[in-house]
């Protein structure tokens, strides 16, 4: 329950009570799109970190525990390019994010799928480091300073490394013979790299190995003495702190600069911690990232070397294969969350699965397809007007690096795998542990209309739509600045009905329909559509989208659901709103009194929910009684066994898909439009 405000109370007497605040449910935005694919770089086989797994240097240790599959959320493709590259793999997750933000959604959530690693390469070194771009340092530090790629890739043999050290001056004050104290103890950290400075040029170079307080008796301060491995050859007139300063480049237009490093991992901002622990494009070598670094000659201003050539990178798109997006030992029971599409397990926020890459059709398996021009109906004489298609010409020789998920979907042995997989992600998403992801599939090209139903009657599920056909996108939208139109590569469908969901949601409301929207920057249809496809297709809940004389049209949003009650898309993102609203913004009933007035602020705060989306539209009744009810039960055994319980009923809105005209001629040759 929630407190009032609080009376501010000064000597005894009658203070008026302040008014009643009713406590306030938000609904939640259903807009995050979660996309998995592969991606030419970003996060995979990233080190756990938490209570039992420190940060840091310690990252690297070859024992450390990996995840394979890690959820990172963006907000725009430029962040996204940073992370994760743009379109010169030969996946489509590029592709599908770069639509499904210029269709205008805002928030997206990635998952990179690369190949499991069985067994190491070499004993005690990670088994995906053989992936992994490798660089070095020479001529620096008294031992050569190596760095890896942060994500495997071919990527990572453009990078460079370049670093050098800067001195900065310390206070200090002499305490007999060769020891110094300090004024603070951050001043000088256990770990710092000291340079000494004697009277006749001497130097000598040493770090802080610990720190002794010194009380002084006379006054509430305190000095710290430094100490070192050993006694100091002579009593140093100037003390350097050696800082070392890292810049990496990837060759991509992405650069880091890390400053004020320390060089050895003990100290709070060592070289290796660091980079660990704040770097996008590197990893210190797990060679030397837990030990100390020494400059190679106390001349450190002139010391400044640069990395040769990143070399082995390697993009390993062969090996991944279908079972690469599943997690078949990861259970709901699990902490954490698992590999594949179970990465985005305990995500609060997204709403959305797409998964672009879970297989490649064969009769587009090359990285490029050409497009040509169909002309139907031209001739030398006047006739109906020329209607101009472009086409997407496969090649029988498959090509593409992704050979381990290539399909056919015009065979029945391949179309079965491909629905095998794809009942997969449903089966995930509408798990009774889960319920709170919601997938947008395709389906296959190139299928017969009796093909497409054999494929649709696979599925029975509110928590999935599926989309048709596949679509080619604009130059400008994949960045090709290529005027042949020899860049053009199909595109899943569902990835831009990703983004015409969010754009309907934040401009009109979850309430809405997301349909009978035009698809921004997608020129055609990537296969040829009999007539009347999405006439067939409509009653069968599948999603089409249909060619206007303005563009290309997603014309419905139905779910694969065989309940009337759950065949709207938008009826399923309503009630999993409510659901996902109830559940995050009502903990702080938990542990209140079960009694009268918990009851009422519970039953007013849902009311007062329900009345804001009655008042909008989005339930069918005409008034708040025929569209809600919100009943707190008030049974005794409940009560006893400490449970309280919350009936509450809606009536969603079904969004109008058919509206029938009448026309009709009058004897005296009136026409009038009869609804």
């Amino acid at each position: 329950m929630l407190a009032s405000a609080r009376i501010p109370l000064g000597a005894p007497g009658i203070y008026p009570r302040p008014d009643y605040v009713a406590p306030r449910l938000d609904a939640q935005r259903m807009d995050q799109c979660a996309f998995v694919g592969v991606a030419p770089r970003g996060p995979a086989y990233v080190p756990v970190v938490d209570e039992r797994n420190p940060g840091g240097y310690a990252m690297m240790s070859p024992q450390r525990a990996r995840r394979r599959s890690v959820a990172v959320a963006v907000r725009s493709f430029d962040e996204y390019r940073r992370l994760y590259g743009a379109f010169e793999g030969p996946g489509l997750l590029a592709h599908a994010v770069a639509s499904y933000f210029e269709q205008g959604g805002r928030r997206a959530c990635i998952v990179r799928i690369v190949s499991r690693r069985a067994s190491p390469a070499l004993p005690g070194v990670p088994a995906h480091l053989e992936d992994l771009a490798q660089g070095e340092v020479r001529g620096l530090c008294t031992v050569p300073l190596g760095f890896l790629a942060r994500d495997e890739g071919a990527w990572g043999n453009a990078m460079h490394v370049e670093m050098g050290f800067t001195p900065r001056a310390l206070g200090f004050a002499p305490s007999g013979g060769d020891a110094l104290t300090v004024d603070r103890p951050a001043s000088a950290p256990v770990g710092t790299f000291l340079r000494f400075s004697g009277a006749h040029g001497e130097r000598h170079g040493a770090f802080v190995r610990g720190q002794e307080q010194l009380r002084d008796p006379m006054q509430p301060v305190s000095r710290w003495r430094l100490a070192f491995d050993s006694p100091l050859p002579f009593v140093p007139v100037r003390a350097d702190i050696v800082e070392a300063w890292i810049s990496v480049k990837d060759g991509a237009g992405n650069a880091e600069t890390f400053e004020g490093l320390a060089l050895h991992p003990d100290h709070p901002r060592s070289l290796a911690s660091v980079l660990c622990d704040e770097s996008r494009l590197v990893w210190p070598h797990y060679a030397w990232s837990q030990g100390e670094v020494v400059p190679a000659s106390l001349a450190v201003e002139s010391l400044r070397a640069r990395s040769g050539a990143f070399a082995g990178g390697n993009d390993a798109y062969a090996p991944i294969v279908p079972e690469d997006f599943f997690d078949p030992l990861w259970s709901f029971a699990d902490d954490a969350p698992g590999e594949g599409i179970t990465a985005l397990a305990g995500l609060d926020d997204v709403t959305h699965l797409v998964v672009p890459d879970l297989y490649v059709p064969a009769q587009w398996a090359r990285d490029a397809y050409d497009v040509e021009t169909r002309i139907d109906q031209a001739g030398n004489a006047f006739g109906p007007c020329v209607h101009a298609q472009a086409e997407l010409r496969a090649d029988a020789t498959p090509a593409s690096a992704l050979t381990g998920l290539i399909l056919d979907p015009r065979t029945s042995a391949d179309l079965a795998r491909i629905a095998e997989l794809q009942s997969a992600i449903v089966a995930y998403c509408e798990d009774d542990r889960n319920q709170d992801l919601i997938a947008l599939i395709d389906v296959p090209p190139g299928l017969s209309q009796g093909q497409a139903e054999r494929w649709r009657s696979r599925f029975d599920s509110s928590w999935c739509a599926a989309y048709h056909p596949w679509l080619v996108a604009s130059r400008r939208l994949l960045g090709s600045g290529d005027d042949s139109g020899r860049r053009a590569r199909a595109l899943t469908p569902s990835a831009v009905a990703a983004g015409i969901v969010a754009r309907k949601e934040l401009a009109r409301g979850i309430q809405f329909g997301p349909a009978n929207e035009i698809a921004a920057s997608i020129v055609d249809l990537a296969e040829k559509v009999p007539p009347g496809r999405e006439d067939a297709f409509h009653p069968q809940g599948l999603n089409c989208f249909v060619r206007e004389t303005d563009g290309i049209h997603l014309v419905s949003a139905r779910t694969l659901s065989r309940d009337p009650r759950w065949r709207q898309l938008s009826v399923r993102r309503l009630v999993l709103m409510l659901r996902r609203t109830l559940l995050r913004e009502t903990q702080w009933a938990v542990f209140e009194p079960n009694g009268p007035e918990l009851w009422r602020d519970l039953r007013i705060a849902i009311e007062n929910l329900l009345r804001r989306l009655f008042r909008v539209g989005a339930f069918a009744g005409a008034t708040e009684s025929e569209s809600f009810f919100v009943r707190v039960r008030e049974d005794r055994v409940l009560l006893d066994r400490g449970e309280l319980v919350v009936e509450i009923g809606v009536a969603p809105a079904e969004p109008i898909e058919f509206i029938v005209l009448r026309l009709r001629r009058e004897g005296d040759g009136t026409l009038t439009l009869e609804e």
